[in-house]
């Protein structure tokens, strides 16, 4: 099996990856549904390489873009998941003007057959293609099939017989409840998110506790105290207990994520962390005094230590 190899915007696909099967999609969250997806591409290589062709930046954000947008899963993190199921490879192009412009028939004989040298697709059961979403996936079978591509449509994905497809917008409304525990079904493995460490104002140490504070761009999980686990710089793992809020006992100032790790002392400044997270353990909250949220921070510490340890989701960021 070849390499996890990369191919971003409007690189040359490498000769590695030519003549590949494509999974097409946004892939927002990589989730149980887009898995289907993965399978399928991977069963349907055979022995050509297995890839994921997705574009970016998202859609929505290139046509609103004065409208953030909770992303589950940006770019990077994108490439640690696809490379962890066991893709060939991952293949990004712009969404521009040009590509939103693009006719359906353009789409498959120029984009995927000309320029990226595909072999066959498979796309889920609601894709759309082509200057103003023209291409529906029957659209996209017959056009392939003109093409000399195979194609094949992956149906709805349910968590369970009776519920509702898995989508994103479903675990952006489980993330947005706190709801971890969901989230990370839907998804399949536990929600993580990457951020560099910036300073703050060293109340956590103050306070017994030193955090770790990473900004979290347009993100619209619940204000709240989390268990968590963090990946370092190095690779090693580290336990630990996450804010992710405004701090409305103290500035009540822009959402931050705030990771205090178990046992750990050293300087993260600068650092490009993984913070994955394994549950909730309350809701964001106003103390009376330094010393009544120092009390708590000792629970929740406990808390997060008692759910990371019965916890078994998969992890994306485990080596």
């Amino acid at each position: 099996m070849n390499r996890f190899a990369i191919c971003r915007e409007d690189e040359a696909v490498p000769t590695t990856l030519r003549g590949a099967v494509a999974a097409i999609g946004n892939f927002d969250g990589v989730h149980l549904g887009h898995r289907a997806l993965i399978e399928a591409v991977r069963a349907e290589a055979g022995a050509r390489p297995a890839v994921a062709l997705t574009f970016e930046p998202h859609p929505r954000a290139f046509f609103a873009p004065d409208q953030p947008m909770f992303r589950l899963t940006g770019p990077a993190a994108k490439e640690i998941v696809f490379a962890r199921l066991g893709l060939d490879g991952l293949i990004m192009r712009r969404f521009d003007a040009t590509l939103a412009g693009t006719g359906a028939r353009a789409f498959v004989e120029g984009l995927l057959k000309a320029d990226l040298g595909l072999a066959g697709v498979v796309i889920g059961h609601d894709f759309h293609f082509g200057k103003g979403r023209e291409g529906t996936p029957e659209m996209l079978a017959r056009l392939c099939a003109e093409s000399g591509l195979a194609c094949r449509i992956i149906p709805p994905i349910a968590p369970a017989p009776g519920q509702p497809p898995v989508s994103s917008s479903a675990i952006r409304a489980a993330l947005g409840a706190g709801d971890i525990a969901r989230a990370n079904a839907l998804l399949g493995y536990r929600w993580f998110v990457l951020g560099e460490v910036r300073h703050g104002d060293k109340r956590g140490r103050v306070l017994g506790f030193p955090t770790a504070n990473i900004a979290l761009e347009s993100c619209g999980l619940a204000h709240g105290i989390y268990a968590v686990r963090a990946r370092l710089a190095d690779g090693s793992l580290k336990d630990g207990v996450a804010s992710y809020g405004r701090r409305p006992t103290f500035d009540d100032g822009a959402p931050l994520l705030e990771v205090n790790l178990f046992a750990f002392a050293g300087d993260l400044y600068g650092q490009r962390l993984g913070i994955e997270f394994l549950g909730f353990i309350r809701g964001e909250a106003r103390f009376e005094s330094a010393q009544a949220l120092i009390d708590r921070m000792h629970v929740d510490a406990a808390e997060a230590r008692a759910i990371i340890a019965g916890d078994r989701s998969l992890s994306m960021l485990e080596a």
